[in-house]
């Protein structure tokens, strides 16, 4: 099977050439330090399996491995990490085994031994913190020009859909993703609130509650000029939340 590495330590990913190496009938197709590179390698080499770091700058291997449950032909996931507190993370969001470093050829062999193609249809869970909490994606992943786009949570102003397709708009842009509205809306429902049966808007980009000439509630947006229709049946919900974050002015 063909394996991509994933570590920001060239001496853990030397380890696993090395013990991949003693186990053989593996193909190492490549190695990345950081998510970032990892998502695009993923993308260009089509691995069979990643063996990946929980702890690394910037994009942790969680998150990672809950942004390529989205890629078509996803790799199965193998945790490699210091620290034992992730494991059930780590298995909420799709891995198939997590090892604890430093690892032992006999237990990186068992790992690969129970490998086998995740269905597509597989839900998609959010990683809990042991107190309930959640600690999902912090990024957006999307197809763009031929690679890859990580955006920032706290930069998406809203989310469209329409057609197949969903509409991202953030500070500096617009992108298309697959990612079903409603998936976002369960995901993001702390940070989101969907005004439209097409539309979600970040509670933090609120700006004010306003009426038309019509009567009809439309939502300002801060750094959009465009006013957005709220549907009669989000109305309750948008201002209870308008209530909750106060200070925010609100059409009666």
């Amino acid at each position: 099977m063909k394996i991509l590495i994933v570590d920001d330590e060239p001496l853990a990913r030397s380890r696993l050439r090395d013990l991949l190496d003693d186990i053989g009938g593996h193909t190492i197709v490549g190695e990345a330090s950081n998510g970032r590179d990892a998502l695009t390698q993923v993308q260009a080499l089509q691995p069979e399996i990643v063996l990946l770091d929980i702890r690394m700058p910037e994009l942790g291997g969680l998150e990672v491995a809950m942004h390529l449950r989205r890629f078509d032909n996803a790799p199965t996931v193998i945790f490699t990490t210091a620290y034992d507190e992730h494991a059930l993370k780590a298995f909420e969001a799709n891995a198939i085994d997590y090892l604890l470093k430093p690892i032992r050829s006999s237990r990186l062999e068992q790992a690969l031994a129970k490998v086998h193609r995740p269905t597509q249809d597989q839900p998609i869970i959010p990683p809990t913190h042991t107190d309930g909490t959640q600690s999902g994606r912090q990024h957006i992943c999307a197809h763009h020009r031929g690679g890859l786009k990580l955006i920032p949570i706290d930069e998406i102003i809203y989310f469209q859909a329409d057609s197949k397709y969903v509409s991202v708009f953030f500070q500096g842009g617009e992108v298309l993703i697959d990612d079903p509205l409603k998936e976002l809306e369960q995901e993001f429902g702390d940070r989101f609130i969907r005004i439209h049966r097409r539309t979600l808007v970040a509670n933090a980009f609120i700006e004010s509650l306003n009426r038309d000439s019509q009567g009809q509630c439309l939502l300002k947006l801060r750094e959009i000029d465009t006013l957005f229709e709220i549907s009669r049946r989000q109305l309750p919900q948008v201002r209870k939340l308008l209530a909750a974050i106060g200070g925010i002015g609100a059409a009666e």
